[in-house]
């Protein structure tokens, strides 16, 4: 089934708006039973990011690619895999996505809808994490859609997890959620003179892991959707006499494979 221009963009504006809401409400549950002890509260954090990025890919790609990061879609125009009007629409509903679920965590918690985030995050410490964690994480993902591409949700969702840690920003290493984080005066907020700083890190972090990345074939998004571990439900193998071998894999609705020993792998998957 190839999904349509609208599903796609709801897939992705969906997904955005998950990953905001799990990141900003897990903060404000974490602030509010840690005592004080910021460690515990970033460890929750932490783990709640990870878990719903494992989720989220492993729902959505098979629709739209799963970026739920402009950077991420900025790496697939560059790359071929989608068309300038494509990649801003995706964008836009990133951000608009994103925005929605810091508000929506805010509601949860009885908070003002509307705010700006307060805390100070600036300074080349907080600008180099900012490159480093997006590098790593583009890294991370062109090196699974290419050597391993069953592995990507579980892959990226570990990469945020540690990099969480490793880097003096805590790892938005995202446009949109950056954006997104600025509208929350919460444990996960970002005040907003700071955000434009962090989006230029991320997109050098981005150009620096596009260029260093190693080639890899068309249809990379694809080979995401077609390879979740949860997505292949039976493998029938057939042979004849006359002409090549042929096996075929049976997927869910959303893609097919058929693969001849002398060519290689094709989806009908629409990302």
């Amino acid at each position: 089934m190839n999904f349509d221009l609208t599903r796609r963009l709801t897939a992705e504006a969906l997904g955005t708006f998950i990953l905001v809401m799990a990141v900003v409400g897990s903060g404000i549950m974490a602030a509010k039973f840690a005592g004080g002890n910021q460690a515990i509260a970033l460890l929750c954090n932490t783990l709640a990011t990870g878990a719903v990025l494992f989720v989220i890919i492993t729902i959505f790609a098979p629709i739209s690619g799963a970026h739920f990061n402009p950077a991420v879609s900025l790496v697939m125009m560059l790359r071929g895999e989608l068309d300038r009007p494509t990649t801003l629409a995706y964008i836009a509903v990133q951000i608009v996505g994103g925005c929605l679920g810091a508000v929506a965590a805010h509601l949860m918690f009885g908070l003002d809808l509307l705010q700006f985030g307060s805390t100070a995050r600036t300074g080349l410490g907080q600008w180099v994490g900012e490159f480093i964690a997006t590098f790593g994480l583009v890294a991370t993902i062109l090196g699974c859609i290419r050597f391993k591409p069953e592995a990507v949700a579980t892959a990226v969702g570990l990469y945020i997890t540690s990099a969480y840690w490793f880097t003096a920003s805590t790892s938005f290493a995202n446009p949109a959620v950056t954006i997104a984080r600025s509208l929350s005066d919460t444990f996960a907020g970002i005040a907003p003179a700071g955000v434009l700083a962090f989006i230029a890190a991320q997109l050098a972090g981005m150009a620096a892991a596009v260029a260093t990345a190693p080639h890899s074939p068309p249809s990379v998004w694809s080979r995401i959707a077609r390879s979740m571990p949860s997505a292949i439900a039976s493998r029938s193998c057939s042979s004849a006499s006359a002409g090549p071998s042929v096996s075929t894999v049976e997927l869910p609705p959303c893609c097919s494979i058929r693969r001849t020993a002398s060519s290689t792998p094709h989806s009908s998957c629409g990302l």
